[in-house]
């Protein structure tokens, strides 16, 4: 091969390789913006109302984040005790306390947030 045909050459697969580069980019993109949802409880008929409605929906939020966090406290501190089973710090008796203890409190915090979130 000599030089001119080895120009060429590499001149036509530069060509083809930003071609095949060029084909893979899209065309037509368009961005917009993603539209705000309306509130569980609706829009209302006016603005007021609305942002209640929203108020209400971050409260729930909140409520389960406070219940998600009881739930994980509960199992941090049971898997603690049973760790301490083996140690023998603890007892299997202590255990089966330390989990209906806590399933206990789950369910009156659960109840008391639904009451909190009924009054709005």
């Amino acid at each position: 091969m000599n030089l001119l045909s080895y120009r060429l050459h590499s001149a036509r697969m530069a060509v083809l390789a930003s071609a095949s580069t060029l084909a893979m980019l899209p065309t037509f993109v368009r961005a917009d913006l993603p539209t705000l949802e309306d509130p569980s409880r609706g829009t209302g008929s006016g603005i007021m109302e609305t942002l209640r409605n929203y108020g209400y929906d971050i409260v729930m939020l909140v409520a389960l984040l406070v219940v998600a966090s009881m739930f994980v406290g509960v199992c941090y501190h049971a898997y603690g005790t049973y760790a301490e089973i083996h140690t023998g710090r603890k007892t299997w008796g202590q255990f089966g306390l330390t989990v209906a203890v806590g399933a206990v409190l789950l369910v009156v915090g659960v109840w008391l947030l639904t009451e909190a979130t009924g009054v709005l």
